[in-house]
């Protein structure tokens, strides 16, 4: 299997796993809207999401994948499934004990997240009923690690569809059931998160005993004991440490935004999770999906010695980034009012809601060419098991983001926050980049400036037309004409799509020639 077979078939499913979730959000923008309410839930549905970047999927995906795929490239498969059972024994103890702490603590971590909220009482409520998704989806994060070392791809990228379900079935009947009965109806939402947290782990659990590396949890003191003194455990502990902290960087400027957008008025954390959700949609298509085919593929490239090949791998996905990237970069710049008011300009969600939306996707559009590129670089260290490297960039990142709000917060309101943390990225990904070639792990290859002068040019082409459409068509209007607009909508992107790639290959760029040069994963 090549990377680009393995980053589509992630991209593939991450696409359905997005589209359902703007179904989700757009239903949940109808049904509630951007208010005390929904900043309540954003607030509340943080917190697990934070841990889960900063212990599952973040820190401990980091360290264990590397680990998992050294282990296998070297050892076999005996010895790499008894670190799966150690590392799945520990994990679901310390789980347990985080859980438990969470709930009890949950005044706190809400008052953290979000003091200034005008239902602080509602997301400590629901921050109780959503700290169990922790547990589930980082036993997620441990079998999604497992299965991408064993090249299945598949299932790992397409168990968050479950989440979105879960949540739109709890937004159409929950919802209203808990109205009929005098409950707040937004107690659906954290009902659906929660249940989504089980239905992914429940197809994860399949997909490994299909596999036969299911693992073995231990119960017993002396099991749990020898799981502890596992060398990979102890490893993988070791590289965790700089990992939590480098994540945890990110995680403290997301907390320290999320409580400074708290005291900006009602509606001002839904703004930005709106755009947030829409500018997810780039960077889980591409930089999710080409970071989750990397690590492994990095990693077994330099436990067989193969450095050229690492690099030839890193050279692929970074220009893959970048015909990608920088268009989807200029289209939220532009085009962002039709993105948001076809979207979501609905029921509840009215003009102000949808302005002060596209203000924050816009923002945030000044730096997703570096928060997809960050995806992509930074599996070139975690290969190296290498994380005190961006945990370093990462402390210093978060600094300059502070600084930069304190310029920009006074000036644009809750678009500073998201322009503060678009700059970061561009300043962070630059770092890992200018890290990489230092240490002459990469060495581009040639033709590079040659390849970005002409994507910057159907970029800016591809900027022009969607600038004229949102421009000539009155998109917040056209609320009362709904099927118009989306087939205005679904006409400008398809026609820029078509014009963009058109441009690419008059100026040479043979896309067939680029996916055959596609590096390889290995066994």
């Amino acid at each position: 299997m090549n990377v680009l077979k393995a980053a589509s078939t992630v991209s593939l499913w991450t696409l359905l796993s997005r589209v359902t979730g703007l179904v989700r959000d757009q239903l949940i923008a109808y049904g509630f809207g951007a208010n005390a309410m929904t900043d309540a839930f954003n607030v509340a549905f943080r917190i697990p999401n934070l841990l889960r970047r900063l212990f599952a999927e973040g820190a401990f995906s980091a360290a264990f994948v590397p680990i998992l795929a050294t282990t296998r490239e070297r050892e076999g498969d005996a010895a790499t499934h008894e670190l799966i059972d150690a590392v799945a024994t520990v994990l679901v103890w310390v789980l347990i004990a985080t859980c438990i702490v969470g709930v009890l603590a949950a005044p706190l971590l809400a008052w953290a997240m979000g003091a200034g909220l005008a239902r602080l009482d509602l997301a400590v409520v629901m921050t109780r009923w959503m700290f169990p998704y922790i547990f589930f989806m980082s036993l997620v994060a441990l079998a999604s690690g497992v299965l991408n070392t064993w090249r299945r791809f598949a299932v790992p990228a397409a168990t968050p569809v479950l989440l979105n379900v879960a949540m739109i079935a709890a937004t159409l009947w929950l919802a209203p059931w808990l109205g009929r009965h005098g409950i707040e109806p937004i107690h659906a939402l954290s009902a659906g998160v929660l249940l989504g947290g089980v239905l992914q782990l429940g197809v994860q659990i399949s997909a490994l005993a299909r596999l036969g590396v299911l693992p073995r949890v231990r119960v017993s003191p002396r099991g749990v004991a020898r799981a502890w003194r596992h060398p990979g455990v102890g490893k993988m502990l070791g590289l965790m440490a700089p990992a939590i902290l480098g994540v945890s960087v990110a995680q403290i400027s997301l907390l320290i935004n999320t409580q400074i957008a708290s005291h900006l008025g009602e509606g001002a954390p839904s703004y930005l999770f709106y755009a947030d959700r829409l500018m997810e949609f780039p960077t889980a298509l591409l930089g999710v999906a080409l970071g989750v085919v990397l690590v492994p593929g990095l990693s077994a490239r330099l436990a067989a010695g193969d450095r050229a090949g690492y690099s030839a791998q890193l050279d692929w996905g970074l220009r893959l980034m970048a015909l990608l990237a920088l268009p989807c970069s200029v289209a939220l710049l532009v085009f962002g009012l039709p993105l948001v008011a076809t979207l979501f300009h609905h029921g509840k969600f009215g003009d102000e809601a949808a302005q002060m939306t596209t203000l924050a996707l816009r923002s945030y559009g000044v730096g997703l060419f570096g928060l997809i590129a960050i995806k992509v670089l930074l599996p070139g260290f975690l290969a190296q098991q290498d994380l005190r490297t961006p945990v370093r960039i990462a402390i210093v990142v978060l600094v300059c983001t502070q600084l930069m709000n304190l310029v920009f917060v006074p000036w644009l309101g809750h678009a500073g926050l998201a322009l503060s943390i678009a700059v970061a990225a561009l300043l962070n990904a630059g770092w890992l980049y200018v890290g990489l070639r230092r240490r002459q792990m990469y060495q581009p290859a040639p033709g590079w400036a040659w390849f970005l002068a002409r994507i910057a040019l159907a970029s800016a082409m591809l900027g022009w037309a969607l600038w004229e459409a949102t421009r000539r068509i009155d998109w917040l209007a056209l609320r009362a004409h709904e099927g118009q607009r989306v087939a205005w909508l679904a006409a400008v992107v398809v026609a820029a799509v078509l014009g963009y790639f058109a441009l690419l290959t008059l100026m040479g760029i043979n896309l067939r020639h680029f996916a055959r040069k596609a590096p390889t994963l290995g066994a």
